[in-house]
């Protein structure tokens, strides 16, 4: 390498000329872009899937729920200490909301056992269980072949269906 400065080279061996102004780009999916024509985002998937919207909901409900219930605690604690007659009614709201509380974060997870229950897991292709499915419904149709060749079958040949009496 005959450069006097540090920094990447191409594949010449070449350091690349730069236009004046414009710096470069990150590497990645945006690589050969100028800071212009970079978008201001760029979508990734999701790490995990999206919840369904029950799930979601009563997500959504026992966060409100929680926050509302930790404001009340706050305001009955610092009234409390005000010596404020606006104490006593929130402690015995505080404790109300607690109880509903506990039930909105019962309720998230109800309903998402609900949702597993009713809906099912994903199975993907190299599921062990779709694997131990298929082998029992293999094993299921060669028992029921083989029964009904022995019911055909009869002790005089004529094919005819021998009665269990």
């Amino acid at each position: 390498m005959t450069g006097s400065g540090s920094g990447p080279t191409g594949p010449d061996g070449a350091r690349p000329r730069r236009a004046r102004g414009i710096e470069p780009s990150p590497v990645g999916r945006n690589a050969g872009m100028s800071v212009e024509q970079r978008p201001l985002w760029v979508e990734e998937p999701a790490v995990r899937p999206r919840l369904p919207d029950p799930v979601r909901t009563a997500a959504v409900r026992a966060v409100i729920i929680v926050a509302a219930t930790l404001m009340q605690a706050m305001i009955a604690f610092l009234s409390t200490l005000a010596g404020s007659w606006l104490a006593f009614p929130m402690v015995l709201s505080s404790v109300g909301s607690t109880v509903l509380a506990t039930w909105g974060v019962l309720d998230v997870w109800v309903t998402r056992q609900v949702w597993n229950q009713r809906n099912g897991v994903v199975s993907m292709p190299s599921s062990s269980a779709r694997k131990l499915r298929r082998e029992r419904r293999r094993a299921r149709r060669a028992a029921r072949t083989t029964e009904g060749a022995a019911r055909i079958r009869s002790a005089d040949g004529s094919g005819q269906r021998l009665s269990r009496a």
